[in-house]
């Protein structure tokens, strides 16, 4: 390893599994702090013995970001604490699967709530300590359903795509003072949900598969190399972009079959 996130302090919210599990672990193994968040003890402390165990260094947050309230504390607890904040990922996420006709207010609600109040609460309190600071790198993850309608997906999609452009503001906003946000739009990801589905039904995961330019699922290590660019010193000249990590298929005009 190269050591490009050495002496960083990293918040990483939905973090004891998938996607987040996956950047924590490639962000400590280039030196990174990582604190890890997240609703469910369990995984959060087996992602960070994981990452003690091989050297690295973490801490683990039970948070729910839905209280915002408590959101906003921890980014202030954990920057108070570490005397800086270098990177706030905001990964955790809320869907609903469900048609428009389906779906109640309450699922809109909290769609809305996790994937997009709480990510402007956090960028709000990141933004606080990395203004003054003049250095700093927050990484919102969207969807590619942000960018393309996904049938049955409203509430998320929606939710989603209002994330892309807030932080597509956050970002001019940031830019004088040297301070970036980004947003990484990941496809379909082979997380342990995704895989879950896959077994459940594999005709119905192939065919989604097939879809794809690449013809195949990313995994949650791809989406954690773009993560980590966003965060290295190697992107202090990229703000206000949504970087999609999808296999091509949100460039793709025809989706065959």
């Amino acid at each position: 390893m190269t050591g490009r996130m050495q002496g960083k302090v990293v918040i990483i919210t939905g973090g004891g599994t998938g996607i987040g599990r996956a950047s924590a672990e490639r962000l400590a193994e280039e030196g990174a702090h990582v604190v890890i968040c997240g609703r469910r003890p369990e995984p959060l402390a087996e992602t960070a013995a994981g990452i003690k165990a091989k050297g690295g260094s973490a801490e683990t947050i039970v948070l729910n970001v839905g209280d915002l309230g408590a959101y906003a504390e921890t980014i202030k607890d954990v920057a108070a604490r570490h005397k800086r904040l270098d990177v706030l990922m905001n990964n955790a996420m809320s869907v609903t699967y469900k048609t428009v006709l389906d779906t109640t207010i309450e699922d809109w609600r909290r769609d809305f709530t996790i994937n997009t109040d709480a990510v402007f609460v956090g960028t709000r309190e990141a933004l606080r300590v990395m203004l003054p600071q003049k250095r700093g790198s927050i990484i919102n993850i969207a969807s590619s359903n942000g960018i393309r309608a996904m049938p049955a997906m409203s509430s998320y999609s929606a939710s989603k795509a209002a994330l892309i452009h807030f932080s597509a503001v956050a970002a001019m906003e940031a830019a004088p003072s040297g301070v970036r946000v980004n947003v990484i739009a990941p496809g379909q990801i082979l997380t342990p949900a995704v895989e879950a589905f896959a077994k459940a039904d594999p005709g119905r995961a192939e065919r989604s598969a097939a879809v794809i330019p690449m013809q195949r699922s990313g995994t949650p290590l791809e989406l954690a190399n773009a993560v980590l660019y966003l965060a290295s010193d190697e992107s202090t000249f990229t703000t206000g972009i949504c970087m999609a990590v999808d296999g091509g298929k949100t460039q793709q005009l025809y989706v065959p079959g």
